[in-house]
């Protein structure tokens, strides 16, 4: 194994990872003497409820055993979630290790972010205060819109994974799939688009392994968007427990029928045989 690649806080699932979780892969880091550890803290100012946001890098420098770790253990970030500036394509990577430093330096010669972005970029995040109130006032929002969502979705009779973080949360549709299967899953990501008007991530667009799970942002919309799309999500449910109901119940209707016609069969057959 050459390496292994974390996202805390995760991506889609919007949880972070514990203090014991990141010494246990600290642990497996240095057991494997060749492999490295790649944490993607991307969302790591988007945490808005505890447990708090935990960065590899902390782990590391509240151990005592460390040694020959430092260069297998590298971070990555940018500012496109955190900020909210995807558009200036301004990332970073932080590492002890000379080898990975000047393969970054050489490849970022490709992706040279320009001088006046630079300059915007030097001067904000410059100003403390700024940023701080900034990352403070964003996570206020984000818990506040991760709860209308929660509360939406619970009101439509869905539930979610729990979570702390992110711009999104890792909802549970499986009741409404009509197979366990990803084809089923399709299909129903295929009605809600259609249908509901709604584009959320299907599991299996995040190599999950069981079906019936969604990622849905709740961050990239106003408050009367959101409510709007909860309230279409639920009639959606709505009508789509009473079509799956209709179809029990006429199954169920069917069967009986066909067990009477089947009883009256038998009934005459025993009659005639007696008058025989």
């Amino acid at each position: 194994m050459k390496g292994v690649l974390v996202t805390n806080p995760s991506n889609p699932l919007g949880t972070t990872m514990s203090r014991s979780e990141l010494n246990l892969l600290v642990d497996f880091i240095k057991e494997k003497k060749d492999t490295h550890l790649i944490s993607d803290e991307i969302y790591s100012g988007t945490v808005f409820s505890s447990p708090g946001f935990v960065s590899i890098m902390e782990i590391l420098k509240e151990r005592n055993d460390t040694d020959g770790i430092w260069n297998r253990v590298h971070v990555v970030y940018s500012l496109s979630k955190d900020l909210g500036l995807p558009g200036f394509r301004v990332g970073a990577i932080y590492s002890e290790n000379d080898t990975v430093v000047a393969a970054a330096t050489k490849m970022s010669s490709f992706g040279l972010v320009s001088s006046q972005t630079q300059y915007l970029l030097s001067a904000m995040l410059g100003d403390k205060k700024f940023t701080r109130n900034y990352i403070v006032e964003n996570q206020k929002r984000l818990k506040r819109r991760q709860r209308m969502m929660v509360s939406g979705l619970q009101k439509a009779g869905i539930s979610c994974l729990e979570s702390n973080a992110g711009l999104f949360c890792w909802v549970d549709m499986r009741h409404l799939l009509h197979s366990n299967t990803f084809e089923a899953e399709m299909e129903l990501w295929k009605k809600i688009v259609y249908q509901v008007g709604l584009n959320i991530s299907p599991g299996s667009s995040c190599h999950c392994t069981e079906p019936g799970w969604f990622r849905v942002c709740f961050a990239n919309m106003s408050e009367d968007t959101l409510t709007l799309a909860m309230k279409r999500l639920k009639n959606f449910v709505a009508e789509s427990t009473c079509t799956q109901r209709s179809a029990l119940f006429n199954g169920t209707s069917k069967k009986k029928s066909l067990t009477k016609w089947v009883f009256r069969l038998s009934s005459r057959d025993h009659r005639e045989q007696e008058e025989r």
